[in-house]
């Protein structure tokens, strides 16, 4: 296979053309994620896939993580997300995915299978670039922190027990388990304050965070053509979303990857 890669971005992501991921062998598998690990965000444009074939590649990296409310009927680990309005897209904050799990999916992996005419992006942003450009008085605060995250709010959209949603603790700042770097690990969909701290006392800091997190020039878009396949580093990431389609269709299944415990 001949490739071309190119970056989309200065903070994060590439693309990787002349591949067909269903024909990836060892030694090409090893180059996409040495990639990985430096870009954080990897779009293959041009696939035809089924969803035994997506999460056939997605196993690339590990064992599939199911999401403990969501997932088609016939293929329990892959959810189909399709556009149901903005008023019901719960999707609408930048987060990573499945904080509340004791150990997150190390990697999310969405194929669109039809893309909106306009709009509908999703954004990133990269989280080792915010730890860095903290100040050394609050980096030294976060780097004592640990933070908790629960599944209460989206238990409570799809109408489960908010009570036996899943919780965890992690620190504020996680290192990556295969490249060594630090980068920010809270989010607003799922970090609830931080531990020992009352959530009165954690908004202010958690508030900051956030926006600090978010920051543009810390930021890359990827937008959505039929047959892409992308995938994105959940350990030193958030993203977003963009409803900003309207009724425009867009139809993507999404699967993710076991983990490490964030430490």
């Amino acid at each position: 296979m001949k490739t071309n890669v190119r970056r989309f971005a200065a903070p994060l992501g590439v693309v990787v053309e002349g591949i067909d991921v269903r024909r990836v062998d060892d030694a090409m598998w090893r180059t996409l994620n040495d990639l990985f690990c430096e870009h954080h965000v990897l779009a293959f444009p041009g696939q035809t896939l089924t969803p035994e074939d997506q999460m056939t590649f997605a196993r690339r990296w590990g064992p599939l993580v199911r999401h403990p409310y969501s997932g088609m009927k016939a293929h329990p680990d892959v959810i189909e997300l399709r556009n149901r309005g903005k008023a019901k897209d719960i999707n609408q904050h930048w987060h990573s995915d499945m904080t509340y799990n004791a150990a997150p999916p190390k990697l999310t992996m969405l194929y669109a299978l039809e893309a909106p005419q306009f709009g509908g992006d999703t954004a990133f942003a990269n989280q080792e670039l915010a730890y860095d450009e903290l100040s050394s008085g609050l980096r030294a605060v976060v780097d004592s922190l640990k933070a908790i995250h629960s599944a209460e709010g989206l238990a409570a959209v799809y109408g489960e027990s908010q009570q036996e949603a899943p919780r965890a603790e992690h620190p504020v700042v996680r290192t990556h388990d295969e490249t060594g770097r630090r980068s920010l690990y809270v989010c607003r969909a799922f970090t609830r304050r931080f531990v020992g701290w009352s959530r009165e006392e954690s908004a202010p800091l958690l508030e900051y965070l956030y926006h600090h997190a978010s920051r543009m020039e810390f930021q890359a878009r990827h937008v959505w053509r039929a047959g892409d396949l992308v995938m994105w580093d959940n350990r030193c990431l958030q993203h977003y979303a963009v409803h900003d389609h309207a009724d425009e269709p867009r139809v993507i299944h999404r699967v993710q990857v076991e983990g490490p415990v964030p430490a």
